[in-house]
């Protein structure tokens, strides 16, 4: 019977680790690591380069799982009906992803998605998603669901990490709004 109690104790722990959220490793205040990856925007490809986003104003830089999922869908519809908000902000947006990185081109397009408003990159790798600590424990090669908001000079402003596409939008527009005060 003991040995029972504890096989189902680390059970629970172990569901338990692996059904949560990755917490980003990266803090506030910490210098975003720079990087250039190859991009879509509106199906178009082109090299997405952190640094010279930044130039133009804040970045919210979101890492997501992988395209044509459905928390991921959810995701980049919010941030599509969202992008003049960012935009009026002065904010620059970019979905990052290490999965199904041969179907950014159509997801960057699709209406129901990016709908042509913001750039996906692809993370071949995961190597832009290591760098960030952005890495999906239930798959590994993917990256988590983590947004990072990241001020002209490069410093990371606000973190957000939760399985659940609802709230990174809203936390990510927050934060950058707060930047302007």
């Amino acid at each position: 019977m003991k040995s029972s109690m504890r096989f189902a104790a680390l059970a629970l722990v172990v569901t338990t680790t692996l059904a949560s959220p990755a917490f980003a490793a990266l803090k506030e205040g910490t210098q975003a690591p720079d990087f250039s990856a190859p991009a879509y925007l509106a199906g178009k490809p082109f090299t997405f380069k952190l640094a010279d986003a930044l130039k133009q104003g804040p970045v919210v830089v979101y890492f997501f799982p992988a395209a044509h999922t459905s928390g991921c869908n959810v995701e980049a519809h919010l941030f599509s009906e969202a992008i003049d908000k960012f935009k009026a902000q002065h904010a620059t947006v970019i979905g990052v992803t290490a999965g199904n990185i041969t179907e950014l081109a159509d997801f960057s397009k699709e209406t129901e998605h990016c709908g042509g408003k913001f750039p996906v990159a692809a993370d071949d790798g995961a190597k832009i998603a290591k760098e960030y600590d952005a890495m999906l424990l239930l798959r590994p090669g993917w990256s988590d669901r983590t947004s990072y908001v990241i001020a002209p000079s490069g410093k990371i402003t606000h973190v957000y990490s939760d399985l659940s596409p609802k709230k990174h939008v809203e936390e990510t527009l927050n934060a950058v709004k707060a930047l302007e005060k």
